[in-house]
């Protein structure tokens, strides 16, 4: 906080670098619940066409006996067609959590369906590889658990030369890997890291997509900032990742989106941002947001927001290096080309997605925290408006533009003569009145730093009953000592 007397400023316990710290510990617990929140799925390839000889029968449930009947005649039957038959059979039974069950509880069911997996008869092999597909795919860990006797076979045939058989391998992967430690722990040691790096070379789009599916379920593992990523990291991953994402002409979107979002998790670990960064990542990173503002300004395809948001996300976490330095000269752009670019997304995420606003403005607050020249981009520009317009939407998007202004305000007299006159203050009378706490902390914050830089605003918010907006929050305990000091400062400035 801070007291005027004698004609001079003078901190009183809360000065210009207290706000800073109070500052910088909120963004770290929010970068630490935005880790904790990483999300968790899994895909599963499925062939809906009926098969040849199946008339499209709907899937049943099947008994002990149904399963041990179809792994027999898988095993033993006299024909390629009938044993795969009963395969496409047993696998259609597995869609159902009650068959997965009965299976894994049958005794050698596992053993014949590898050693299926295993045979010399790729028919066969496929249909057994879609039967632990389906099984991959429940919920239940004991289920990923009973197919680790597969996982070593499923990574052996990453090197194949069937794309299909891969890609199906790669997603039988991701889904086992997500669900068990126990299988990442088996893995690991046979070299699941190596062989995935292996597969980033594929000229199939299809084995590249599944490829980066398989990966983000390896590092969003618990373990995987000791365990994993310094592996990755260590591999040909990162420069291979990075290339994929490179805007241009043979960019794909579904293999872009999945890489985006691995190089999303390595980054939230923190383990070692400054080798992405010294790969070209803030470069990478910052074309491709030109690249995708100008693909929403060209298209209405509400699609976009999905590599839009692992990308503002990996840029923010990137920027919190203390290694970046210079960021504009880092991302080999101006200033202002990514500033108004992050505003076209803004506009974007106001009108198709809001729930994506706090992730554009997280980035906002990253750029312009320690930089000078992206707070001036943000006034030359005249974003100041934009961005006040944005406070109604919610509290977290509110909390956002309001720190991203008082990043702006810290900077000084000369800065601050941008921010009033103008429309801010009406603005911050409005957010006083919210009940959210953080929400009028920040806007005290705000109103103390613009008061410091430019006294006479001071006198035109208590024109505007700036005080009485201030009597509201006298009885809160977490605000009473700072609305006290800025009630002082109004008074005397």
């Amino acid at each position: 906080m801070w007291l005027r007397r004698q004609g001079c400023l003078r901190p009183a316990g809360c000065g210009v670098e207290e706000l800073r710290r109070r500052r910088r510990e909120r963004e770290a617990a929010l970068r630490k619940a935005r880790r904790e929140q990483q999300l968790i799925s899994k895909r599963l390839l499925r062939d809906d066409a009926p098969e040849e000889g199946e008339g499209g029968c709907v899937a049943v449930i099947l008994g002990q006996a149904e399963i041990q009947q179809f792994l027999q005649l898988a095993q033993r039957g006299t024909e390629e067609k009938e044993r795969g038959r009963a395969l496409v059979s047993l696998r259609r039974g597995l869609q159902h959590p009650e068959t997965q069950q009965t299976f894994i509880w049958l005794e050698g069911s596992m053993r014949t369906l590898v050693g299926l997996l295993t045979s010399n008869q790729a028919l066969l092999q496929l249909e057994a590889a879609r039967c632990l597909h389906e099984l991959s795919h429940s919920e239940q860990s004991a289920v990923a658990e009973a197919c680790l006797p597969a996982t070593s076979y499923l990574l052996t045939y990453l090197s194949g030369h069937s794309s299909d058989f891969i890609e199906l391998c790669l997603y039988t992967l991701g889904n086992l890997i997500v669900e068990s430690e126990a299988v990442r722990r088996q893995l690991l040691p046979q070299g699941i890291v190596p062989a995935l790096a292996a597969c980033v070379q594929s000229p199939h789009v299809t084995v590249l997509e599944a490829l980066g599916y398989a990966l983000s379920q390896l590092l969003q593992a618990k373990e995987a900032p000791e365990k994993i990523i310094p592996s990755v990291l260590g591999s040909t991953l990162p420069q291979h990742m990075l290339q994929l994402l490179q805007p241009g002409p043979k960019l794909n979107f579904g293999v872009a989106v999945e890489f985006a979002w691995c190089l999303h998790y390595i980054t939230c670990s923190q383990v070692n941002n400054a080798l992405l960064i010294t790969h070209g990542a803030l470069s990478t990173l910052g074309l491709l947001l030109l690249d995708l503002a100008g693909a929403v300004q060209r298209t209405e395809d509400a699609g976009l927001e999905l590599l839009a948001c692992p990308v503002l996300r990996c840029l923010s976490n990137l920027l919190t290096e203390a290694a970046v330095g210079a960021v504009g000269e880092q991302m080999q752009l101006r200033d202002e080309r990514v500033v108004a670019a992050l505003f076209i997304l803004l506009q974007f995420f106001l009108q198709k997605q809001p729930s994506l606003l706090p992730e554009g403005l997280w980035l906002l607050n990253n750029l312009t925290a320690n930089s000078p020249s992206f707070c001036t981009s943000l006034l030359s520009l005249d974003l100041i408006e934009p961005l006040l317009q944005l406070l109604p939407v919610s509290n977290v998007v509110s909390l956002l533009v309001l720190t991203v202004l008082c990043n702006v305000a810290e900077k000084g007299p000369a800065y601050c003569q941008h921010l009033w006159p103008g429309p801010l203050l009406c603005s911050l009378l409005g957010t006083l009145a919210f009940s959210d706490t953080e929400v009028v902390g920040q806007s005290l914050e705000l109103l103390q730093l613009l008061f410091l830089y430019r006294p006479e605003a001071a006198q035109a918010f208590l024109q505007q009953s700036g005080l009485q907006a201030l009597e509201r929050h006298e009885k809160e305990a977490q605000l009473q000592d700072r609305v006290h000091a800025l009630q002082q400062t109004a008074l005397h400035s």
